[in-house]
């Protein structure tokens, strides 16, 4: 008798459609990293270990546009966000990013905190 293979956890039908690694472009990818809000995002995320819930990241904009933000994020192959639960978690899609453009994530975060030395921290920073 062979042993059984778990069943798979069941689906809440709440999946959220990413863009595969070979459909994310790069004028997608920095247009989303234009908007200070979302560069915000994208800096709170990096900086972390683990995956965040949107919750967790305070912006100082209405939870309707909040929404917009990630969902234009999630859309252009930024970042990676999966239900657990009620809460939708977060992740930069960094491997992704890294081998499609290698060195423009850390290029731009790097960018951002330099950014945020000049202006005070003023810029948009999430750091």
């Amino acid at each position: 008798m062979q042993p059984q293979t778990p069943a798979p956890p069941p689906s809440t039908g709440r999946a959220l459609e990413h863009p595969a690694r070979d459909a994310i472009r790069l004028e997608d990818v920095l247009h989303a990293l234009s908007d200070p809000m979302r560069l915000r995002v994208v800096r709170t995320l990096a900086g972390e270990a683990r995956e965040l819930a949107c919750s967790d990241i305070e912006l100082p904009v209405s939870k309707s546009t909040t929404t917009h933000h990630f969902r234009v994020l999630r859309e252009c192959g930024v970042i990676n966000q999966i239900y657990r639960g009620t809460a939708k978690m977060n992740a930069v899609r960094r491997e992704d990013l890294d081998a499609l453009f290698p060195g423009l994530l850390d290029s731009v975060l790097l960018a951002a905190d330099g950014q945020d030395l000049r202006f005070g921290g003023s810029a948009g920073g999430g750091g």
